[in-house]
């Protein structure tokens, strides 16, 4: 299996391009959900991935409903969020869950996290600080999820294990 990581109307090309890079290189799979603030051809996107895109698997969709409809059990997403009250480092991950990341200007759907609230989750930070950049927060939250998996597909020691 895989992490999922799931980016809500994602504005900044340089971000995605960075977080397609962290998802290759750890195996995650990549969802964007529409509209992209960019066009998937779009230079800096594409730099910022770097020759990794060879490693990326990458699903597009129309609605963050379209998503939640085709693989929400009750309990595979987390929704990451300034708002939250459940630090990310305090929750169980699953091999296939969905790390869920909201535009940068905005975040995620108050609608959303209302409805959720459980399922959410922040990084810590000073309360006089905003947020985290996009790119940066998947990278601490998949990285956090793959340490509480053990790095189950990653090269940590020695040989790469297989999937």
């Amino acid at each position: 299996m895989a992490l999922n990581v799931v980016l809500v109307e994602p504005e900044i090309p340089q971000n995605a391009g960075n977080i397609s890079r962290t998802c290759a290189v750890t195996g995650s799979i990549l969802h964007m959900v529409r509209p992209l603030g960019f066009e998937v051809s779009d230079k800096h996107l594409k730099r910022a991935g770097l020759d990794y895109w060879h490693f990326l698997e990458i699903h597009y969709y129309d609605s963050i409903e379209e998503v939640m409809d085709k693989f929400y059990n009750g309990s595979n997403f987390w929704f990451f969020s300034t708002k939250a009250e459940n630090v990310h480092s305090d929750v169980s991950y699953k091999d296939g869950d969905f790390l869920v990341f909201g535009k940068e200007t905005k975040g995620l759907p108050e609608s959303l996290l209302e409805k959720y609230y459980s399922r959410c989750v922040r990084l810590p930070m000073m309360d006089e600080t905003r947020s985290l950049n996009l790119s940066n927060s998947v990278c601490v939250g998949v990285y956090e999820a793959l340490r509480q998996l053990n790095y189950p597909w990653l090269k940590v020691k020695g040989e790469i294990p297989k999937r």
